[in-house]
């Protein structure tokens, strides 16, 4: 079997495409690392601006304790056409309380699952992007996308 070709991209457009991606997929996967070994699972992020992602959590999750020693993560997020966006970055705990709100009250489960915006046991974490890449399909090629939209 050969090696796909793959199309070129014209630079102006991976920016969309790449968003394209993330609105496409609604459970990305989050790698994280435990000691010396890498952790992935599925997430549900609770806001998106742009390629700046927030995931909620609970306290009691291993990966409190996995991003607590080491907030380096990675998000790759997969749509329909195995196209793929994968955002690095750093997590950090939102303290924000009036972004905190805002997520809170557009997010229905949050609020049936854990009762009260103060539940101790709430972490949302904002990933802000030091890396983005989008791939198309299986070309096996990355394309840097630009973490703002390019005038």
């Amino acid at each position: 079997m050969s090696k796909p070709v793959p199309e070129p991209i014209e630079p102006g457009l991976v920016f969309d495409l790449a968003s394209a991606v993330v609105k496409a997929d609604r459970f990305p996967h989050l790698a994280s690392i435990d000691g010396d070994r890498p952790r992935v699972r599925p997430v549900s992020p609770v806001r998106t601006d742009g390629f700046t992602v927030y995931v909620a959590n609970l306290r009691g999750y291993h990966k409190t304790a996995e991003i607590a020693a080491n907030p380096h993560v990675e998000l790759c997020y997969l749509d329909d056409h195995h196209d793929q966006v994968r955002i690095e970055g750093i997590a950090e705990i939102l303290s924000d309380r009036a972004l905190l709100q805002e997520i809170w009250d557009s997010n229905p489960l949050l609020r049936n699952y854990l009762g009260s915006i103060d539940n101790p046991a709430l972490i949302v974490y904002r990933i802000r992007p030091d890396r983005v890449r989008y791939m198309k399909e299986w070309a096996l090629d990355y394309h840097d996308v630009p973490p703002e939209r390019p005038s």
